[in-house]
């Protein structure tokens, strides 16, 4: 009988906890093209993203796609974070407050 008490006051606890909003897309644009794109959005709880992207060399052998761009969260720890980056030939080279520097050869 004690175990039904405890589990419908645990139960009746649950219900009344309030649920955790959803973020809300606050703000979005985008332009895709057949040779370039970008976008740029936000969300109520501070995620953002924003990129523009460019085919180069169109029509080669060394044809590639080559994008900058940041993305912005908030993390477990409250603490806001972003990152900077370039994708391109080189591989993907993020920056960032909190991310570690390769140390110059």
């Amino acid at each position: 009988m004690k175990f039904l008490i405890v589990f419908v006051a645990l139960f009746a606890v649950a219900l009344a906890a309030p649920a955790a909003e959803e973020p809300t897309i606050v703000r979005s644009e985008s332009d895709v093209g057949p040779e370039s794109f970008k976008y740029d959005w936000e969300t109520s709880d501070g995620q953002a993203a924003q990129a523009v992207g460019q085919l180069n060399d169109i029509g080669t052998e060394n044809e590639a796609i080559s994008v900058s761009g940041s993305y912005r969260f908030i993390a477990d720890d409250g603490q806001t974070y972003q990152v900077n980056y370039i994708a391109d030939k080189n591989g993907f080279q993020p920056q960032g407050a909190h991310l570690p520097v390769a140390p110059v050869a």
